[in-house]
């Protein structure tokens, strides 16, 4: 088994390719280091670093070797960050978030059950918008977002409200008195895009590049907001397929809403950075499954569906 010193002078000389900042970092002295990498090298039988006075560069088999711990030293050291979350218990502060009005009935459900559950965490909730959400989950200004799906690079909990699509149109369109559309109409039509900032899989899911027969979709302008998007449809700058519920949270009389038959619903649920998978945030994971299960906020599509964390 290999001493834990050992195992961070071996990472750490691997990332700094110097002996002097090495030691700086780990709170040793030059000498200690060199020491342990010899040490290190005559456990394994052969050189982990090729030195000389100018350079510090790891061998293949030093470098095969940092590969190989690193991610088994990151889940020890995760491992630990849960079992002292596990041991304190869930208290303190878990702050949530939502993206699009229609997600805070069902957030304030869960943040509900939350309470209930864990009197000693606070819940602090926000609106974020299109243009930080990624973003207030990447820096940890929130633990938990309520949004749509796919978003890309995060882990995902279960699913608490799902919405029929609609084409958003402006109200004297043509399409507008259509009893419902085809996807395939999006290839006639500039379709509004999101942020630049938006996640790729998002916008794979909300404006494809082609249709399901393979035709090309043509691009219509940007929107920064969700509003201002709505209000380039309104304007005749494209269409935007969207959820359902934009019928109860924006009643335009400038837009007009079609459903989509043959598109798959829209699933929104808690998204967090796995990174920050703390205990509490695995609490409020499981309330959020259980209102999904029996009390969550149902919508025209039919009852909420549960998945999995």
């Amino acid at each position: 088994m290999l001493e834990r010193l050992e195992v961070e002078v071996l990472l750490a000389l691997t990332e700094e390719l110097h002996f002097g900042r090495t030691a700086e970092r780990l709170g040793l002295t030059t000498g200690r280091v060199s020491q342990v990498v010899r040490k290190l090298e005559r456990r394994i039988g052969a050189p982990l670093f090729e030195r000389t006075s100018r350079s510090v560069r790891p061998t293949p088999v030093g470098r095969q070797l940092a590969a190989d711990l690193g991610p088994a030293v990151a889940a020890m050291a995760e491992a630990l960050r849960r079992a002292v979350d596990a041991g304190r218990g869930v208290t303190g502060e878990l702050r949530v978030a939502f993206l699009g009005e229609w997600t805070a009935p069902v957030l304030l459900k869960v943040v509900a059950l939350f309470g209930e559950r864990h009197p000693d965490c606070r819940v602090a909730v926000r609106e974020v918008q299109l243009s930080n959400s990624r973003a207030s989950l990447e820096d940890g200004s929130i633990d938990v977002l309520v949004a749509s799906y796919p978003f890309d690079g995060m882990a995902v909990g279960p699913v608490l409200l799902t919405e029929r699509r609609v084409l958003a149109l402006p109200a004297g369109h043509p399409l507008a008195a259509e009893a419902s559309v085809s996807l395939d109409v999006l290839a006639d039509h500039p379709v509004v895009q999101y942020p630049a900032v938006t996640s790729v899989g998002f916008k794979r899911d909300r404006t494809p590049d082609r249709t399901p027969s393979g035709r090309p979709v043509p691009k219509g302008p940007s929107g920064g907001t969700f509003s201002e998007m709505l209000s380039l449809v309104a304007m005749g700058r494209g269409v935007l397929p969207v959820g359902e519920l934009c019928r109860l949270y924006y009643p335009r009389p400038d837009l007009a809403y079609v459903p989509i038959h043959d598109a798959p619903p829209i699933e929104r649920g808690p998204v967090w950075r796995p990174g920050n998978t703390t205990e509490r945030v695995r609490a409020f994971v499981r309330a959020a499954a259980e209102v999904a299960g029996g009390a969550g906020q149902p919508t025209s599509s039919g009852p909420v569906k549960s998945g999995g964390v």
